[in-house]
């Protein structure tokens, strides 16, 4: 009797689906990614359908001026509206494996399976490497390769959401490296009283960093993003410690809030494991780590085509396959200018900066 078998073709297709799906299901920054203006990471699509290399996102600011009561003419004493724009550029990143039929004949375990399983977890550290080297990032470059007149010139910008350890007196001057020196392994923990002073400076700083909204009541959350040692010092508070056992579970459900998560005054602080250490910056150079406070529009993520699978099958007389895994995308840091000129003296749109004692285990 004749068997009837799937044609080929068809298999990569059906793999396809199941990896998009699977990657995003796995993706520890996907509860934070939405398409309006109130998600962390807002996602554009504009490039999946039409061509181009770039999304620009713009920003409008709020209207500032005093009411005209009556006595005056309004026409002629309009208040100016102020935009401005954010270019994000996309760019194709993929990667491939490949076998043989006689080792995969050999192989106790289906090794296409278990290397496509493999290449998911990529895609997943390659997103999460992706958005914590754009968190450190000064004006668009990654923070390693930053000299240190472009970080202190980052900082002269950005000195109204920046912090360096427990207080605003450790910024020495708007100098980087001297103001990180300032951060010790005693004081400069990170601690609830240091997060509530950064949500202080997120809402007082100009413009002012807006939390998300989250649920029907409209309830207000930041997000930060910390350290796993910063993490450590803060869980190990016994302020902190109190507070959790009073996070109803109603908060807990909400979209914003993972397994692990911290919650206090209004912000959801999640653990990022691979977050960069900074290494011998602080005080009696001590290990420094980030600590990252985000609001709405904090990053951009546009797309142009999402992550898919591409199965090669016709080499050496069908005895050598692989598969690949590939998309064009780009993720910034939004940054917007607060100068004369469109992109003068940019600011991060949606982040208040830290940086906290990180010194390891004993």
């Amino acid at each position: 009797m004749a068997q009837t078998a799937a044609a080929a073709g068809l298999t990569p297709q059906q793999w396809d689906a199941q990896f998009n799906t699977e990657y995003l299901g796995n993706n520890p920054f996907k509860p934070y990614m939405g398409t309006g203006t109130n998600s962390i990471i807002q996602v554009k699509r504009n490039l999946t359908k039409k061509k181009g290399d770039s999304i620009t996102y713009a920003l409008v600011n709020k209207f500032t001026g005093s009411a005209n009561d009556g006595t005056s003419k309004l026409e002629g004493n309009e208040e100016a509206g102020v935009s401005r724009s954010h270019k994000l550029t996309v760019g194709l990143r993929r990667n491939a494996f490949s076998t043989t039929e006689f080792e995969e004949q050999k192989s106790a375990i289906p090794l296409r399976k278990a290397f496509k399983d493999e290449m998911m977890n990529w895609a997943i550290e390659e997103d999460i490497d992706r958005v914590i080297e754009q968190l450190y990032s000064i004006n668009g470059v990654v923070y390693g390769s930053a000299s240190e007149a472009n970080k202190d010139a980052w900082l002269v910008d950005n000195a109204d959401r920046v912090l360096f350890g427990a207080a605003k007196a450790n910024n020495s001057s708007n100098d980087h490296s001297a103001s990180l020196a300032n951060v010790d392994a005693t004081n400069d923990k990170l601690t609830p009283d240091a997060l509530s002073l950064m949500k202080r400076i997120a809402l007082s700083a100009n413009p002012k960093i807006k939390p998300v909204r989250v649920g029907g009541n409209n309830k207000r959350y930041y997000v930060v993003f910390a350290h796993p040692l910063c993490f450590r010092d803060l869980k190990a508070n016994s302020t902190i410690q109190q507070a959790q056992r009073e996070v109803t579970l109603a908060n807990q459900n909400n979209k914003l809030f993972q397994g692990g998560d911290l919650e206090w005054d209004g912000m959801i602080i999640h653990e990022v494991d691979d977050m960069t250490t900074l290494s011998g910056v602080g005080a009696a150079s001590i290990d420094v780590g980030g600590v990252f406070l985000c609001g709405a529009q904090a990053m951009g993520l546009g797309i142009a085509k999402p992550w898919n699978t591409v199965e090669k099958t016709e080499t050496d007389y069908d005895n050598e396959y692989g598969c690949g895994v590939r998309c064009i995308d780009g993720l910034d840091k939004m940054t917007f200018g607060s100068g004369s000129a469109d992109t003068d003296d940019l600011k991060d749109h949606g982040v208040v900066t830290g940086y906290f004692a990180a010194v390891a285990d004993a």
